[in-house]
């Protein structure tokens, strides 16, 4: 009975704060103080830009369930695994579940009645439990963070969940790799400590049954937009119309992603397009990164590797030798979609005033090949070189040719 009264004290005072916070009457800005935990804090503050608390279940994966998890390197362990789980479910009145590396639940166990209650949610194969969709969830948490995680009661954001208590725990490859989660999840009345440790040791028996030469997961994901520009997952190229290579660009530039209305017109400006054109091919891009376009904001659910992306990163980090090197043309130099005009010229301009800041005259003389009629990165050029330096004569023909075009 006293452990009752204390979790029900505890879920009292979280409401209070759900209701300052997340509710639909919540203040604008957060309170100053709170009783959340800072990791819970900072997952809801994160999660209100992309996720309604009014949210009644998890969306549903748009690839096969099925496939995926025969595909899985969890599926051999779990399923050796499968009696003891089974047990620790009937026994306890949990349900429990495994995730992909992306949130999207690949397997569930449960008595019948707490897994039709479960099921209301999509707390069942396909659903989407990672924090772009379902905000603060202990399987959010434990993929964001690494870390073991809990989330009880109104922890959560959404408040469909505020009855529910949750534990799960990430499964790494041996190389590090993050593959996934198990989480044991009930009413919030049967929260527990025990729960904790029994999710851990679930965790460590998966990753111990895992081969120690895992190959590397096959939803690598890499996009080079400079000078032209190609999608590879897995080391295959993915044939893209240009239009969905000039969206799947702009998100990867804008991690904070847009509004359909924002992103509608970073693609097509004031041309009347339907938005289910968008719509179809962002659908398309969906299928295309294996589900990593969120749905109420566009958004990537995780980064992408993108050589424009790195760029910026070495142009930030005064790395002008690895930004040179990727500059391999303009971003996507054929499309005058107004978003990706303001991206090219925003890189263009930024690694243009580096190579003009810099001292180094071999980042003059390499931008200049690139850039045959800039004056002012061939006179710089010349500013830099010794009088014997066997590349003067080049530039200077540069410079010349630059004059008189």
């Amino acid at each position: 009975m006293p452990l009752a009264h204390t979790l029900s004290q505890q879920r009292a005072a979280l409401e209070q704060e759900w209701a300052r916070w997340a509710s639909p009457h919540a203040r604008a800005t957060p309170p100053e103080s709170s009783r959340l935990r800072e990791e819970v804090i900072e997952s809801w503050q994160r999660s209100l830009n992309t996720v309604d608390p009014a949210r009644r279940a998890a969306p549903a994966d748009d690839e096969e369930i099925g496939s995926r998890w025969a595909r899985s390197p969890l599926r051999g362990p779990v399923t050796a695994l499968a009696d003891e789980l089974h047990s620790i479910t009937d026994d306890s009145g949990f349900a429990a579940c495994v995730t992909d590396e992306r949130g999207t639940i690949l397997w569930v166990s449960g008595g019948r009645v707490l897994r039709r209650r479960a099921e209301q949610l999509n707390f069942a194969p396909g659903g989407r439990w990672d924090e772009q969709h379902m905000g603060t969830n202990a399987m959010s948490l434990a993929l964001c963070t690494g870390q073991p995680s809990t989330v009880f009661s109104a922890e959560h954001l959404i408040a469909a969940l505020h009855s529910w208590v949750c534990y799960s725990a990430p499964i790494n490859a041996p190389d590090g790799r993050r593959l996934g989660v198990i989480d044991l999840s009930s009413s919030w009345e049967r929260s527990h400590p025990l729960a904790m440790s029994t999710v851990r040791a679930l965790a460590a028996a998966i990753q111990s049954q895992l081969p120690a030469d895992l190959p590397t997961g096959a939803a690598d994901i890499r996009l080079e937009c400079l000078g032209a520009a190609t999608l590879h997952r897995a080391g295959t190229t993915v044939r893209l119309k240009p239009r969905q290579l000039e969206i799947l660009t702009l998100l990867a530039l804008e991690p904070a992603g847009y509004t359909p209305q924002a992103l509608h017109a970073a693609v097509y400006g004031d041309r009347p397009v339907a938005p289910g054109t968008l719509k179809s091919d962002v659908s398309h891009l969906r299928h295309a990164t294996g589900g990593e376009i969120t749905s109420r904001r566009y958004m990537l659910s995780r980064p992408i590797d993108c050589d424009a992306l790195e760029l910026l990163d070495a142009i930030a980090a005064g790395d002008l030798s690895t930004a040179l090197r990727l500059y391999s043309g303009p971003l996507l130099p054929g499309s005058d979609t107004p978003g990706i005009v303001q991206w090219r010229e925003y890189l263009a301009v930024s690694l243009r005033t580096a190579v003009l800041a810099s001292g180094s005259p071999t980042h003059a003389v390499q931008y200049g090949t690139r850039c045959a009629d800039d004056v002012a990165v061939h006179e710089h050029a010349l500013r830099l070189l010794a009088p014997g330096d066997q590349r003067r004569p080049a530039v200077a023909a540069r410079l010349h040719a630059a004059l008189h075009s």
